[in-house]
């Protein structure tokens, strides 16, 4: 099934969910080790365009599923959930879709603060609309990596809160988000 229902998730939220999470990852991961790298090392320019490219991609596949989130029905919550751990997750789920792109927001505003346009991959650009401000590039830089450290922790709190209900409580919160309901028996 592709469409989400009141008791699981379709394919498309699954495959959203997952792509997202492992772009996520994986740009944090360059984000790191590009820190790293001098000025004379072959990746110095490579590995930035990689990260503004896939970022940029990644901004749209987050608006791709905000919006396949609200045209779909989301499942309820299971009903061993305690009214505490409800709020949680809704806070925290609302956190996971504005974190990114806040992330994102203050990427743009690097890549953009001596007012060059982001290439993407050489298939399009993305204009400079904010630049010339004075320190942009570093107050920005410093909100990116607080705010890219703040989402790593978050997204670890939700993978383990997804463990503990799936090996804690032994129930179907974690299967929901690993297969389409037609799917679970």
């Amino acid at each position: 099934m592709l469409r989400n229902t009141s008791t699981g998730y379709g394919w498309i939220s699954i495959l959203l969910h997952w792509l997202v999470a492992l772009v996520i990852i994986g740009l944090f991961a360059l984000g790191l080790w590009m820190t790293d790298l001098t000025y004379y090392d072959p990746w110095y320019r490579e590995a930035p365009a990689i990260h503004k490219s896939v970022g940029i991609l990644l901004f749209l596949a987050i608006l791709l599923r905000l919006a396949w989130r609200w045209c779909n029905p989301r499942p309820v919550p299971l009903s061993n959930h305690k009214p505490w751990e409800r709020r949680l997750a809704h806070w925290t789920h609302v956190l996971l879709y504005a974190l990114p792109l806040l992330v994102m927001v203050s990427g743009y505003l690097i890549s953009t603060a001596e007012g060059r346009p982001v290439e993407v991959f050489d298939w399009f650009s993305v204009p400079a609309t904010f630049s010339g401000y004075e320190q942009q590039e570093d107050i920005a830089g410093e909100i990116h990596e607080i705010l890219a450290f703040i989402l790593i922790g978050l997204a670890s709190v939700h993978a383990l809160a997804a463990l503990k209900h799936h090996f804690i409580d032994r129930d179907r919160t974690l299967r929901r988000m690993l297969r389409s309901r037609n799917d679970m028996s």
